[in-house]
């Protein structure tokens, strides 16, 4: 079960941003969260000596917690805040953020999330992009913002948070069958590779109930950001701002199916698919269909169905950069990575 530290004073909000964007210099203890085995983290040795160099530029001197292995960074997130922190930089991969924002949620304590992993969904969705020192040099336009959070629960009563996506059968399938060695050393391509092995096997399918409506689907995603895995978009009206997801199902157990959803996703019209369907709910569950059907958060694998999605009453506050919450509470459309 997911515990926080509880909560402490620091420059969050309740919902929208304050009207004082200043918040950036109240920030006085400063930790950074990172991933020593984050895929840019290994492929550039040099870069988090930048990183480190570039952060105390900015904010004076810095605490450095590396991860010790997979799940470590929610504990050490908990410690952080115990310790003090006012703002936790997190640099790895939008895994690594949803470890440490588990153990941030309900503190109050700010996060702010650097692109160094594989997919970097949050980065390219935020329009920071994916360039590490290019996101450092940007956090002095970050403000403080209240974001929603979806919360995954499984038939035991354990509680996962997550900040981007849940997403169930065969993107799922990929999650658990990509080679982490390959992934660190070639980065997204290691997903494809994964994916093209997929081809010619049937897809299990499962049953999602969303708004008192059951479908049957190979393929759900509960988004909350319209970007999916760096480079495609398939919530299009997805908004990280809003408590709400906005779900896509695809239908079908034929593998070769997908080659067809795969280009109206290219081509931005899925939506008129038949097979596809398009909703937008604050709460899904998700029931196997006979065989076990996996789940990913935020990109790793998370289990096994049945599970219930919903989005939390719990927040965790973030800095975002200022012209993505504005662009994002008018309700308007990509941004910009000019």
């Amino acid at each position: 079960m997911v515990t926080s530290p509880g909560p402490r004073e620091g420059p969050r909000v309740t919902g929208r941003t304050p009207p004082n964007l200043n918040n950036y210099n109240r920030f006085q203890n400063v930790f950074l969260i990172y991933n020593p085995v984050a895929g840019k983290l290994v492929r550039n040795p040099r870069l988090l000596g930048s990183a480190i160099g570039l952060l105390k530029e900015q904010f004076g001197p810095v605490e450095l917690s590396p991860t010790t292995g997979p799940r470590t960074a929610t504990a050490i997130a908990g410690e952080c805040v115990r310790r003090g922190a006012d703002l936790v930089v997190v640099l790895g991969g939008d895994g690594t953020l949803n470890e440490v924002l588990n153990g941030l949620v309900g503190t109050g304590v700010c996060c702010a999330a650097l692109p160094g992993g594989t997919a970097n969904v949050l980065g390219i969705e935020i329009g920071a992009g994916a360039d590490v020192k290019r996101a450092i040099r940007g956090l002095p336009e970050r403000v403080p913002y209240s974001v929603p959070l979806g919360v995954m629960r499984t038939a035991s009563g354990e509680a996962r948070y997550f900040l981007l996506m849940a997403g169930a059968g065969i993107d799922a399938v990929i999650v658990n069958r990509v080679n982490a060695a390959l992934k660190r050393k070639v980065g997204k391509a290691a997903y494809w590779v994964g994916g093209f092995s997929l081809l010619g096997s049937p897809l299990d399918e499962f049953e999602v109930c969303i708004n008192g409506v059951s479908y049957r689907a190979s393929f759900a995603l509960a988004s909350r950001v319209r970007n999916y895995g760096g480079d495609l978009t398939i919530a299009t009206s997805a908004n990280l701002l809003h408590p709400e997801f906005e779900v896509v199902l695809f239908e079908g157990r034929s593998t070769f199916r997908y080659l067809k959803y795969f280009a109206g996703v290219l081509t931005r019209t899925a939506k008129k698919m038949s097979g596809v369907h398009y909703l937008r709910g604050a709460k899904l569950e998700l029931r196997p269909c006979g065989k076990e059907s996996p789940i990913q958060l935020d990109g790793e694998a998370a289990g096994q169905l049945p599970v219930t999605i919903e989005i939390a009453a719990e927040r965790v506050t973030m800095l975002l950069p200022r012209e993505f919450v504005a662009r994002r509470e008018m309700g308007a459309g990509p941004i910009s990575l000019q």
